[in-house]
């Protein structure tokens, strides 16, 4: 039983950004909130106690004070805090800050009478915390200001990376899609120069690299199959003089597989070139496929669910639809279906399925996929049917069907197991290909 996949949550960068800049801008506007109001609490209760404790001086200065102290000072004040009535006996004048939950704290200031009394004076801080609620207000406002405004410049930056991004991956896809003369520092554009230029301008020299690489590998593939052109067309004429008998049968086989062989290193190498371009024909798609099905596997069953007239080069849509039957032949088991409806073709077998390198990656020369589908060929069938397909602005498409009670193990209800058969669906687009390919917009259903 397969694994859960594990769930992964996609985000822009822009909101990455914003969401950093926000948390940043948070934890500051906190952080100083946390100073400012610290400090200023410390501030405004050392002043109230400075105050305090001068006026309970000057109270004591007054020669009634031991009588009858005014101004609501009292002597020997049983509420006194105990911290600072030992501080008073002990002949030292001092100041206390006695502290009430849910309510402002009160501000002590005692000093020591001539007498053994000890006169003290207290208040409550009641105007001081009213002015620490006022900033504490200006500071969860600005607070919110900073944060808004950071959060705000923090879009708008990763926005314009964003778009410099998307600018970039866009550009990448084409030039993955061979499309000519696409650079992306080009598409990136702008005036102000960061890292999105440099991992553009690696993309741009990778991409040239490995064009000059490919461009050299067909050249060098090209040069070959026709050098060797010659040599095998005189092979086989020379095999045609041979006196009759299994060797020289042989002989020829060989000889005419190496041609095709030849044949086919040559048509890919121009595919490859880009250089080739369709001849379009107005045809009825289902009695095209219905008569050129009948003359290369008669025995293959043709449905045609809806018929439509396409513009297609008809040589070049009979050069596809001969490699799929070929390969559904040579790899595949009979029955051999093929289904035209509407601008699909759908061409199936019953083998074992194509190889997982194929679902993944797409057919590719010289490789004819895992053991129970190989034996013979060279791995060119699909690869040529894939290029003269791109020359049609068309695309070719690949998946397996999976035998009946096999189905997707995520529970989607595609079925994509092996052992059901091989599908190969070509779509031919809408409307005639471009000068660089068009490609269908739908997707398979």
């Amino acid at each position: 039983m397969r694994r859960p996949e594990a769930v992964t949550l996609r985000t822009g960068i822009r909101w990455k950004i914003s969401l950093a800049i926000a948390a940043v801008g948070a934890l500051i506007a906190l952080a100083l909130s946390l100073v400012v109001h610290s400090a200023a609490r410390v501030s405004m209760l050392d002043n109230a106690r400075e105050v305090q404790l001068e006026r309970v001086q000057f109270i004591s200065r007054n020669a009634e004070a031991s009588k009858k102290p005014p101004l609501g000072a009292k002597l020997n004040d049983p509420d006194l805090p105990r911290e600072l009535r030992d501080k008073a006996r002990s002949g030292r004048r001092g100041t206390y800050v006695q502290e009430h939950p849910g309510a402002a704290p009160e501000v002590w200031a005692a000093v020591p009478l001539g007498n053994g009394q000890v006169l003290s004076l207290h208040s409550r801080f009641a105007e001081s915390a009213n002015v620490l609620q006022d900033l504490d207000r200006a500071l969860v406002i600005g607070s919110a200001a900073v944060l808004f405004g950071g959060s705000a410049l923090g879009v708008l930056i990763g926005g314009q990376i964003s778009r410099r991004l998307r600018k970039a991956a866009a550009a990448a896809g084409q030039v993955a899609q061979g499309v000519p003369g696409v650079r992306v520092r080009d598409a990136v554009g702008g005036v102000v120069r960061d890292e999105t230029d440099d991992l553009a301008r690696a993309v741009d020299r990778m991409a040239d690299a490995l064009q000059q690489r490919l461009e050299a590998e067909r050249r060098v593939t090209a040069d070959i199959a026709h050098e060797l052109r010659t040599p095998v067309t005189g092979l086989l004429t020379a095999a045609e003089l041979l006196p009759p008998g299994r060797p020289t049968e042989l002989v020829r086989d060989r000889a005419q597989a190496m041609r095709a062989l030849v044949e086919d290193v040559l048509e890919v190498a121009r595919l490859d070139s880009s250089s080739e371009r369709a001849e379009l024909q107005e045809v009825a798609l289902g009695e095209f496929v219905t008569r050129r099905v009948a003359m290369l596997m008669p025995q293959a069953r043709v449905r045609v669910v809806a018929n439509e007239f396409v513009a297609t080069d008809p040589r070049r849509l009979e050069r596809i639809l001969g490699n799929l039957l070929a390969n559904a032949a040579r790899y595949g088991k009979p029955p051999i279906e093929i289904d035209v409806e509407g601008r699909v073709v759908r061409v199936r077998d019953h083998g074992p399925g194509f190889p997982e390198a194929i679902l993944k990656d797409g057919p590719s020369r010289f490789r004819t996929g895992s053991s129970d589908r190989a034996g013979v060929g060279h791995g060119l069938g699909l690869t040529i049917a894939e290029g003269q397909a791109r020359v049609l602005g068309a695309r070719l498409t690949f998946r397996n069907v999976a035998l009946p009670g096999a189905s997707d193990a995520q529970g989607t209800g595609e079925d994509r197991g092996p052992g059901g058969g091989a599908v190969a669906v070509l779509w031919l687009p809408e409307h005639a290909p471009t000068v660089t390919g068009s490609f269908p917009s739908a997707g398979e259903r």
